[in-house]
């Protein structure tokens, strides 16, 4: 065992979910089969890269054909950046329903080469989330596919699609590694299910977890129930930016998240109704802090600093709502992870499949 508690032993993957990478090199994954977070070293092979674009077309054609199957079959559930290397590592499920496999790939961003990342013998741990929501646990957690799975209701005089999946499998919706510990937002077995937890890393017991609550303007109400679908460390990892479904954007500061209590979020944005947020970054350009946000709804979103620390707390129903924003002509995109100082990776799907994009932060 090494001084990050990683010994050889196998990741066994039940489906592929959240990714994200903490010091020197360690990836974790999350599988919301077992309710567990596994923390592997990934020996990534790569040198020392510096700020320079990658981009890649028809990624999931590409990813298919290495995996033997149609793009199709390829669904990307997440996407990290090798913070030294720059490498593209994707959380990817092989196929649909019970037959999927929950698969790790590496992506070289030097010659865009593709290979499977090991999870069988390799330095590893693992940590279960022991207040997840029961596999018999019958309430279920409403999402906006995009994929045309669900199915379609009314809604005034909109027809939308919807997918109803037992809370079980939004245990872990996102996760990001700030100061020493693995932050994970998702469900819980809890009446009031909402919550954010606190892993320290190397793995303890010594763990901290807090039920949400926020005020969802499209909603009118406050609520416990909906879970984060995403979020980001903000402000040097003082604080949380994170979003809900219909798409509110709520501010946490992790100084406010004391063990064991419920902790009421400071709403200051929101995106618009039957809109789902899929994934966020910050990034700093010219001294200043931005927020991204790719949505179902909109182009990119861009939020910045300066505005959120302002911003008194959406209570009630209102229009416009929350801080200025601004709305790139960027669509499609689905997924957002840092590149380098200078570039944001994107995930966007659109003529002839998914492509890597990366957008220079300075044109924002």
């Amino acid at each position: 065992m090494d001084d990050s508690g990683l010994q050889i032993g196998t990741v066994d993957l039940g489906v592929a979910g959240p990714i994200t990478f903490g010091e020197r090199g360690i990836l974790f994954l999350a599988d919301n089969v077992s309710a567990k977070v596994f923390a592997v070293d990934v020996a990534d092979p790569g040198s020392d890269a510096g700020s320079e674009p990658f981009d890649l077309e028809n990624v999931d054609v590409r990813v298919g054909s290495f995996l033997g199957c149609e793009a199709g079959d390829v669904d990307i559930r997440d996407m990290a950046v090798h913070p030294r290397s720059h490498n593209v590592y994707l959380s990817v499920q092989r196929g649909r329903g019970d037959a999927g496999q929950a698969v790790l790939v590496r992506i070289d961003h030097l010659d865009g080469s593709i290979v499977d990342v090991p999870l069988q013998d390799v330095p590893m741990a693992e940590t279960i989330i022991a207040d997840a929501p029961a596999v018999d646990d019958e309430r279920m957690d409403l999402t906006l596919p995009q994929d045309g799975q669900g199915e379609e209701i009314q809604v005034g005089e909109r027809t939308i699609r919807v997918l109803r999946q037992p809370i079980r499998t939004s245990t872990i919706t996102d996760m990001t590694y700030v100061n020493g510990a693995l932050l994970v937002a998702g469900l819980s077995n809890e009446e009031f299910s909402s919550k954010l937890r606190r892993i320290p890393f190397p793995f303890t017991d010594e763990r901290t977890d807090n039920n949400l609550e926020i005020f969802h303007v499209s909603h009118g109400k406050w609520e416990t129930a909906a879970p984060i679908r995403t979020f980001v460390a903000y402000d040097d990892g003082q604080s949380i930016l994170a979003s809900y479904t219909c798409t509110p954007v709520v501010h946490f500061p992790l100084t406010d998240l004391t063990p064991g209590t419920k902790t009421v979020g400071r709403t200051v944005a929101e995106l618009g109704a039957v809109n789902q947020p899929l994934d966020m970054v910050s990034f700093v350009h010219d001294g200043e802090e931005h927020l991204l946000v790719a949505n179902t709804a909109h182009g990119l979103v861009k939020i910045a600093r300066r505005y959120i620390e302002t911003q008194q707390a959406l209570t009630e129903p209102q229009h416009p709502v929350g801080v200025p924003r601004e709305t790139e002509d960027l669509q499609g995109i689905t997924r957002l992870a840092n590149l380098d100082s200078h570039h944001v990776l994107a995930l966007q799907g659109g003529e002839g499949g998914q492509h890597l994009r990366s957008i220079k932060t300075a044109s924002l």
